[in-house]
């Protein structure tokens, strides 16, 4: 484990000595923001309610567009620049590079989401002031919905360290991850809607709309915490075979 958090602070490093991670922090709490308090359509004073439910709402898609960004680079460009083959030749393991970079993702994917605790602030602030008729804040609804969106960055991290783990080029890494995501994020849902029997249940099954909306809502289902993290692993184990196979080969 301490190999592995040396590898994660290694990567958290690189992301803030280029750049990177100021420039992703700040696009996504811009949308966030902007969509959430905003947008006319979503913002919570047009509601009259005290719910954090349109953040998570446009949370659910923003993650979705920017953790493919965060992975298409992490094993990647490692591999085309021969860093990977460097690192690997050391006393590492294939496993403890792949989850050391994993845990770096998901750290900067949860510093993300712990700057939105604002919201939470502010809303309550509100409250406290009695502006317009707002109640209470639910906070079991709320913390279930930044569990939700933790577990599913889980699982979007696994598949773009699958993507980026089977070939050099950061672009085609990222469109991999999209392809892979779209279909848990809007194509499984979509069928799961249109098929009946055991064949729309395994679609609703796959749909990652489903798992969100049932953990947000504060239900805490095991089957839905299972499916985020089994996929999540998957993935992650995945990426760890193809470095293996890399290394095979040459």
């Amino acid at each position: 484990m301490k190999v592995v958090w040396v590898i994660a602070k290694r990567e958290l490093n690189s992301f803030f000595d280029s750049l990177i991670a100021y420039i992703l922090l700040i696009l996504f709490l811009g949308f966030n923001g902007f969509y959430t308090w905003l947008n006319s359509g979503s913002d919570v004073f047009f509601s009259g309610q005290a719910s954090l439910r349109s953040f998570f709402g446009v949370a659910f898609w923003t993650l979705f567009i920017f953790i493919p960004a965060l992975t298409m680079r992490s094993l990647a460009e490692e591999r085309k620049t021969g860093t990977i083959e460097l690192l690997l030749t050391k006393a590492v393991t294939d496993r403890q590079v792949v989850w050391g970079k994993f845990l770096a993702i998901f750290v900067l994917v949860a510093i993300a989401l712990l700057l939105t605790i604002t919201y939470v602030f502010t809303i309550n602030g509100f409250i406290l002031v009695g502006y317009s008729g707002i109640g209470d804040l639910d906070m079991g609804a709320t913390i279930s919905g930044y569990l939700g969106l933790l577990l599913m960055s889980v699982m979007y991290i696994g598949i773009g360290m699958f993507a980026s783990s089977i070939n050099n080029n950061q672009i085609v890494a990222l469109l991999i991850s999209f392809l892979i995501g779209i279909f848990f994020h809007l194509i499984f849902g979509a069928l799961s809607t249109n098929a009946t029997g055991w064949l729309g249940e395994l679609f609703e099954t796959l749909s990652t709309t489903a798992h969100f909306e049932s953990i947000s809502r504060g239900v805490i289902d095991s089957q839905d915490v299972i499916f985020f993290v089994s996929v999540g692993w998957l993935g992650v184990f995945l990426a760890e075979v193809s470095l293996t196979k890399r290394k095979v080969v040459d």
